[in-house]
Protein backbone atom coordinates (compact mmCIF):
# COMPACT_ATOMS: atom_id res chain seq x y z
CA UNK A 1 0.00 0.00 0.00
CA UNK A 2 2.82 2.44 0.78
CA UNK A 3 5.60 3.14 -1.69
CA UNK A 4 8.13 3.98 1.03
CA UNK A 5 10.71 1.16 1.23
CA UNK A 6 12.01 2.62 4.50
CA UNK A 7 8.72 2.31 6.36
CA UNK A 8 9.28 1.48 10.01
CA UNK A 9 7.21 -0.41 12.54
CA UNK A 10 6.45 2.93 14.21
CA UNK A 11 4.71 4.19 11.07
CA UNK A 12 2.48 1.10 10.78
CA UNK A 13 -1.11 1.24 12.02
CA UNK A 14 -1.12 0.87 15.79
CA UNK A 15 -4.69 -0.33 16.28
CA UNK A 16 -7.06 -2.72 14.58
CA UNK A 17 -9.31 0.24 13.69
CA UNK A 18 -6.38 1.82 11.84
CA UNK A 19 -5.73 -1.47 10.00
CA UNK A 20 -9.44 -1.67 9.07
CA UNK A 21 -9.30 1.81 7.55
CA UNK A 22 -6.09 1.02 5.60
CA UNK A 23 -7.10 -2.39 4.17
CA UNK A 24 -10.06 -3.64 2.16
CA UNK A 25 -12.45 -5.90 4.11
CA UNK A 26 -11.03 -8.99 2.36
CA UNK A 27 -7.44 -7.93 3.04
CA UNK A 28 -8.28 -7.26 6.69
CA UNK A 29 -9.93 -10.68 7.09
CA UNK A 30 -6.88 -12.48 5.65
CA UNK A 31 -3.97 -10.29 6.74
CA UNK A 32 -5.11 -9.36 10.24
CA UNK A 33 -7.48 -12.22 11.15
CA UNK A 34 -5.53 -15.10 9.53
CA UNK A 35 -8.27 -15.89 7.04
CA UNK A 36 -7.87 -17.69 3.73
CA UNK A 37 -9.18 -16.66 0.35
CA UNK A 38 -10.97 -19.40 -1.63
CA UNK A 39 -8.69 -21.57 -3.76
CA UNK A 40 -8.24 -20.59 -7.43
CA UNK A 41 -9.85 -17.15 -6.91
CA UNK A 42 -6.84 -14.94 -6.14
CA UNK A 43 -5.37 -12.39 -8.50
CA UNK A 44 -1.90 -13.98 -8.58
CA UNK A 45 -2.77 -17.69 -8.91
CA UNK A 46 -2.00 -17.71 -12.64
CA UNK A 47 0.29 -14.68 -12.83
CA UNK A 48 3.69 -15.21 -14.44
CA UNK A 49 4.90 -11.59 -14.57
CA UNK A 50 8.40 -10.68 -13.46
CA UNK A 51 8.87 -8.57 -10.36
CA UNK A 52 8.82 -8.64 -6.59
CA UNK A 53 5.83 -9.64 -4.49
CA UNK A 54 5.39 -7.28 -1.54
CA UNK A 55 3.22 -7.38 1.57
CA UNK A 56 -0.17 -5.81 0.75
CA UNK A 57 -0.32 -4.34 4.27
CA UNK A 58 3.10 -2.67 4.65
CA UNK A 59 4.81 -3.03 1.25
CA UNK A 60 7.75 -5.08 2.55
CA UNK A 61 9.40 -7.17 -0.21
CA UNK A 62 8.57 -10.85 0.36
CA UNK A 63 9.02 -13.11 -2.71
CA UNK A 64 10.82 -12.87 -6.05
CA UNK A 65 8.80 -13.85 -9.11
CA UNK A 66 11.49 -16.30 -10.24
CA UNK A 67 10.76 -18.42 -7.12
CA UNK A 68 7.04 -18.73 -7.99
CA UNK A 69 5.89 -22.11 -9.28
CA UNK A 70 2.70 -23.93 -10.26
CA UNK A 71 1.76 -26.04 -7.25
CA UNK A 72 -1.79 -26.87 -8.31
CA UNK A 73 -2.96 -25.87 -4.83
CA UNK A 74 -5.06 -22.90 -5.94
CA UNK A 75 -2.85 -20.27 -4.28
CA UNK A 76 0.33 -18.54 -5.45
CA UNK A 77 3.29 -20.68 -4.35
CA UNK A 78 6.95 -19.84 -3.93
CA UNK A 79 9.90 -22.04 -2.98
CA UNK A 80 11.67 -19.40 -0.88
CA UNK A 81 11.27 -15.94 0.61
CA UNK A 82 13.16 -13.00 -0.91
CA UNK A 83 15.37 -12.88 2.19
CA UNK A 84 15.42 -15.28 5.15
CA UNK A 85 14.25 -12.49 7.45
CA UNK A 86 11.44 -11.29 5.11
CA UNK A 87 8.94 -13.59 6.78
CA UNK A 88 8.39 -15.12 10.19
CA UNK A 89 7.27 -18.70 10.68
CA UNK A 90 4.89 -19.62 13.49
CA UNK A 91 3.49 -23.01 14.49
CA UNK A 92 -0.24 -23.13 13.74
CA UNK A 93 -2.42 -25.79 15.36
CA UNK A 94 -5.74 -24.26 14.29
CA UNK A 95 -8.50 -26.15 12.47
CA UNK A 96 -7.30 -29.49 13.88
CA UNK A 97 -4.11 -29.38 11.77
CA UNK A 98 -0.45 -28.80 12.46
CA UNK A 99 0.94 -26.30 9.99
CA UNK A 100 3.47 -23.50 9.86
CA UNK A 101 1.95 -20.05 9.41
CA UNK A 102 3.85 -17.46 7.39
CA UNK A 103 3.66 -13.81 8.48
CA UNK A 104 5.27 -10.65 7.20
CA UNK A 105 8.29 -9.98 9.39
CA UNK A 106 7.71 -6.21 9.27
CA UNK A 107 4.01 -5.89 10.15
CA UNK A 108 3.24 -9.44 11.34
CA UNK A 109 0.33 -9.80 8.92
CA UNK A 110 -0.81 -13.31 7.96
CA UNK A 111 0.31 -14.31 4.45
CA UNK A 112 -0.41 -18.05 4.29
CA UNK A 113 1.39 -21.27 5.26
CA UNK A 114 4.59 -23.09 4.31
CA UNK A 115 4.74 -26.81 3.59
CA UNK A 116 7.66 -29.15 2.92
CA UNK A 117 6.35 -30.53 -0.39
CA UNK A 118 7.82 -27.91 -2.73
CA UNK A 119 10.37 -28.19 -5.53
CA UNK A 120 14.14 -28.04 -5.38
CA UNK A 121 16.28 -26.31 -4.39
CA UNK A 122 14.49 -25.76 -1.02
CA UNK A 123 11.68 -28.32 -0.93
CA UNK A 124 9.44 -25.60 0.55
CA UNK A 125 6.05 -24.47 -0.73
CA UNK A 126 5.12 -21.05 0.57
CA UNK A 127 1.38 -21.15 -0.16
CA UNK A 128 0.28 -17.50 -0.05
CA UNK A 129 -3.03 -15.68 -0.30
CA UNK A 130 -3.09 -13.36 -3.33
CA UNK A 131 -4.88 -10.72 -1.28
CA UNK A 132 -1.85 -10.64 1.05
CA UNK A 133 0.47 -9.73 -1.82
CA UNK A 134 1.12 -6.81 -4.17
CA UNK A 135 3.23 -7.46 -7.27
CA UNK A 136 5.68 -4.73 -8.21
CA UNK A 137 6.46 -5.67 -11.83
CA UNK A 138 9.36 -3.25 -12.21
CA UNK A 139 11.11 -4.30 -8.98
CA UNK A 140 14.22 -6.39 -9.28
CA UNK A 141 15.38 -8.81 -6.62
Amino acid sequence: MTDDPDITSNSLPQSEDEWKSKLTPEQYQVLRQAGTEPAFTGEYVNTHDDGMYHCAACDAPLFRSETKFESGSGWPSFYEAAEPDSVELIEDASHGMRRVEVRCARCHSHLGHVFNDGPRPTGDRFCMNSVSLALHPDAVG
